[in-house]
């Protein structure tokens, strides 16, 4: 068991080596030019970056498949751009309004992001999962497969053919369920309070010897084991306890700054509101014709 481990890392590596030399080739190759577009160039290495930036391509498709339909699109690109500077587009009013929006906007989220990223330190992100695994309360799991069907009499029948041990629980499952058998571990709450309630009043190893209704129809159930349920390790949790503490920093920055801040705020009519005040809008009639 060990040495297949060790050779699927083995493997593993090896396919990562070959990407790597591949890349290489591809860039040494016409001095890793991959596109001339009016005498400007497009390398390899802005349509491998493109490839790396994309990970819905790099998940489905090898570099070498990308690359012909990212080239096609980076000249169309690079030929619009000329095309603009061409006409002298920076100049004009509308592009240096976008450009003034565009570039408040990087300037407010790369604040955001620096204040954020210093206060999600590694010291704060265990702080917040031993808060977790301190108030964890642990209760029942039952993990169970499940048979649906849409008649009682067909669940009875299942149900008898169980205890004849004519079929196991799985071939029936599989010639006569309307759902997939397998259900995993769940909590009381997570399942509909019917099925719930005939669970977890099972043992383990047993099946249910009436048909159980449900607003899906009629289930025979079949429990396999039983636990208590357990923290999740802080691997599992970590991204979700990091986007937590992202928009209690976020609230935390904006609170901040507008603590620090002067601000005058007026409603609709001109009137200053109040500090801890918002004003209604007068609503007038709508006019009629």
């Amino acid at each position: 068991m060990q040495k297949k481990y060790i050779f699927a890392t083995s493997a593993a590596l090896v396919v990562l080596i070959a990407g790597a030399f591949t890349y290489k080739v591809y860039a040494e190759r016409n001095n890793g030019i991959a596109a001339i577009v009016n005498g400007e160039q497009i390398t390899v290495a802005e349509v491998k970056e493109a490839y790396d930036q994309n990970p819905q391509f790099s998940a489905s498709a090898k570099f070498e498949d990308f690359y012909n339909y990212a080239l096609d699109i980076m000249v169309n690109a690079k030929l619009a751009l000329q095309a603009a500077t061409k006409a002298n587009i920076q100049a004009t009013p509308e592009y240096q309004k976008q450009l003034a929006a565009v570039q408040d906007e990087i300037a407010r989220q790369v604040y955001l992001d620096q204040q954020i990223n210093a206060r999600i330190t590694p010291a704060e992100v265990k702080k917040a999962y031993d808060e977790y695994v301190a108030g964890f309360k642990s209760s029942k799991e039952v993990k169970a497969k499940h048979i649906l069907v849409q008649t009682e009499d067909l669940a009875k029948e299942i149900i008898a053919k169980l205890d004849s041990k004519e079929a196991t629980f799985d071939e029936l499952a599989q010639k006569y369920s309307d759902d997939q058998p397998e259900l995993g571990f769940f909590t009381e709450e997570m399942m509909v309070p019917e099925f719930s309630k005939a669970a977890f009043a099972m043992e383990k190893n047993t099946y249910s010897k009436e048909p159980v209704k449900t607003e899906f129809g009629y289930h025979v159930i079949l429990v396999e084991d039983t636990r208590d349920s357990a923290p999740l390790p802080l691997e599992a949790l970590e991204e979700q306890i990091k986007g937590k503490l992202a928009r209690q920093a976020v609230e935390q920055i904006v609170d901040g700054l507008n603590k620090d801040a002067q601000i005058e705020k007026f409603d609709l009519n001109g009137k200053k509101i109040e500090a801890g005040k918002k004003e209604a809008v007068e609503a007038k009639p709508a006019e009629t014709k």
